[in-house]
């Protein structure tokens, strides 16, 4: 498996939920999905 560039692990870890949980939503919704459908998954 191809390793990431230096960096990136800690990039990712810094990051919050709630500057994730948009992207999630947007591309749930781009595969036909609704808000409702992730929030089940995620609780």
């Amino acid at each position: 498996m191809k390793q990431p560039p230096p960096g990136t692990e800690e990039r990712v870890a810094k990051m919050t939920f709630a500057s994730i949980y948009p992207l999630y939503l947007e591309k749930v919704e781009k595969k036909g999905r609704t808000k409702k459908e992730l929030n089940q998954v995620i609780t």
